[in-house]
């Protein structure tokens, strides 16, 4: 691995002393060195926050790749999101606010929420629904959504959500290899101001999918859409007269939770099994440690249950605190570029959790749009699903954050289930870099034999010992999970490239397939994504290496233009010499085209590897997760 330096310098920015001294986590440097130095003292500690049925025999049991984290112990997690805050002061206190595309607002308190979440569940059981079955969602973003997440864990069953987004092959190949016994959908999801049917593409995914039985459908729209008797059951005809009560199904802390499937860059993508006690334990941690959620809290994750971060930071975690939820499925800019920041002043949101690629939309208008409204309520920002690019957190930290917020750049991934690398509430924060490994995970940057690299060199990003709420397995598919541990050994390899600087902030440069080697040097693609950004006439970019006889790569750059910027060659060749001058002549970009959109998944991550198919003239793979 060519290991050359990169330049790390960066502005720092230090937010009031106050964050750091009112913050759960209290002193950073002292609590990751206890975690590091008695792991299981640390974990045990966090865990004994939560209710447990039974108490764990062993908090961790590593037999590597394989870890059983507290074994013998008996519980279920909805009893931690619903039932321990029904039963104390939050019993009245908001859960979840949702507003829907058209603007119409819905309020459930724990107790309504607990109430409602029973009922769903004694209707799963009438179906005869039981622990270890598979139940598939296709659902809108609507709280129904949610209720049927924990109804669904508040009986055993093991969910497999499908964002409703995918098409009907994506949506059968995951109901086929999950063998899902049932499938929860609605007639329409709402996106800007239109109908999308997902009712028909569910008709469309269950042919030759002998596994399910039963459709539930919620019918949002009128006239009713005709439901077939034999098969499919109206939502609330289900739930109909069914007690508030249902006791839960008590899990081992080794028993499924659910299924999520993650693209790969070939073949069927990968389901991601998580399972019930780790999970919950590092979800709950994460999101009362990492967003320091309080009691007065108004939250707001802008992601969609159907990805991890809805899963994690939406549902399982901050219910598990107790937290007030903002959802919606609104986008952020219909009606207009302003609905965001206007729920932000509506509801008093005070924290905002979103992906860079929404910042880097923002960030093409202008700031007139969020310096219209009120966000003097916010009190923590956060990012997530890819680098957060220098100019994107400068943008986000004075013009939302209004120069005195601190940003929690988080670095995570499906397989890890929570947070694994951020700048902790109060601590200084690198415009660029995520930060630093949370207290309890040991993460480093290697070479290709598994070495230290020294700061400021590049390598890949392993973590170095287990941690509660790792994935378990790849469902059916054990070589793919092993993969994960065998490249570097005795390290999981997360498949990003990473530098280190000597204060151990580390800064993500992308996956290591994302890494482009021209003349024998390794060219991050986020760097020179950064560097483009950095010029005022760009507001996105993604870049890609193409095969070349002389150099073994050149780079090809996207580039997405702000408002009053036309392409050109006169802009062309600025665009290339600003990225000379700011990270030299190596990097330079070959080719720039400027286009209107880029290939993102669902989630925001550019699929730089469809471009480089496209460039290519080759197959690009599995495109299940793509947006467009």
């Amino acid at each position: 691995m060519n290991e050359e330096k990169v330049n790390l310098k960066a502005p720092v920015y230090i937010p009031d002393s106050s964050y750091r001294d009112y913050r759960w986590m209290g002193d950073y440097e002292t609590v990751y060195r206890e975690s590091v130095e008695n792991p299981e003292k640390f974990w045990e500690d966090i865990a004994g926050e939560l209710e447990w049925d039974k108490k764990w025999d062993n908090v961790l049991e590593w037999d590597y790749p394989d870890a059983r984290w507290f074994s013998g112990a008996k519980l279920n997690i909805t009893a931690n999101c619903l039932d321990r805050h029904v039963n104390n002061s939050r019993k009245n206190k908001v859960a979840i606010i949702w507003r829907g595309d058209d603007g119409c607002e819905r309020v459930f308190t724990y107790r309504q929420l607990f109430r409602e979440v029973m009922r769903f569940a004694n209707g799963l059981k009438k179906l005869g629904i039981k622990k270890g079955d598979r139940i598939c969602f296709y659902m809108p973003f609507v709280p129904e959504h949610i209720i049927a997440i924990l109804a669904c864990a508040r009986i055993g069953a093991v969910h497999t959500i499908v964002y409703a987004g995918f098409g009907s092959d994506s949506l059968h190949q995951r109901i086929v290899d999950s063998e899902a016994k049932l499938v929860i959908t609605a007639d329409v999801s709402i996106r800007r101001g239109k109908r999308i049917d997902l009712k028909s593409i569910v008709d469309e995914a269950i042919v030759n999918a002998p596994s399910v039985e039963r459709i539930i459908v919620y019918r949002r729209t009128k006239p009713e859409i005709e439901l077939y008797a034999e098969m499919e059951l109206d939502y609330y005809s289900l739930i109909k007269g069914e007690s508030f009560h249902c006791d839960p199904e008590i899990m081992d802390a080794e028993d499924p939770l659910f299924i999520l499937y993650t693209s790969g860059t070939t073949g069927v993508p990968k389901g991601i099994l998580h399972t019930c006690g780790g999970y919950m334990v590092g979800t709950y941690y994460t999101s009362k440690y990492v967003f320091d959620i309080k009691d007065s809290d108004v939250y707001w994750c802008t992601a969609d249950p159907g990805w991890i971060t809805g899963h994690s930071y939406l549902v399982y975690g901050p219910l598990a605190v107790g937290a007030t939820i903002l959802f919606s499925e609104t986008t952020p800019d219909y009606p207009d570029l302003g609905v965001w920041w206007e729920m932000v002043e509506d509801f008093g949101v005070t924290i905002l959790y979103t992906a860079p690629t929404a910042i880097r939309m923002f960030m093409k208008y202008g700031e007139s749009w969020p310096d219209k409204y009120n966000l003097e309520s916010l009190r923590i920002l956060g990012s997530v699903g890819e680098p957060l690019n220098p100019e994107a957190f400068e943008w986000f930290y004075r013009v939302i954050g209004k120069s005195k917020l601190p940003i929690v750049d988080t670095w995570w991934q499906t397989e890890t289930g929570m947070h694994m690398i951020t700048t902790i509430v109060g601590q200084p924060m690198k415009p660029g870099f995520a930060g630093k490994p949370i207290p309890g995970v040991v993460a480093d940057i290697v070479d290709n034999e598994g070495n230290p690299v020294e700061p400021g060199k590049k390598g890949k990003l392993v973590i170095k010992a287990p941690w509660p709420s790792m994935m378990r397995d790849v469902w059916n598919n054990r070589e793919r999970y092993e993969h994960y541990w065998n490249d570097i050994p005795g390290c999981y390899t997360v498949g990003d490239m990473a530098v280190k600087d000597k204060d151990g902030y580390i800064m993500i440069i992308g996956r290591s397939d994302d890494v482009i080697i021209v003349s024998g040097h390794n060219i991050g693609s986020a760097e020179v994504e950064s560097a483009l950004v950095d010029h005022k006439a760009v507001s996105e970019s993604a870049v890609v290496g193409i095969p070349d006889d002389l150099k073994g790569n050149l780079i090809v750059a996207y580039v997405i233009l702000k408002e009053g910027f036309t392409g050109g060659e006169k802009l062309e060749n600025e665009l290339k010499y600003h990225v000379r001058m700011t990270l030299g002549p190596i990097s330079m970009p070959s080719d720039i085209r400027f286009v209107q959109s880029l290939p993102k998944t669902r989630s925001g991550k550019i699929m730089r590897r469809v471009l480089r198919a496209q460039e290519m003239g080759v197959d690009p793979g599995d495109l299940s997760t793509l947006e467009d």
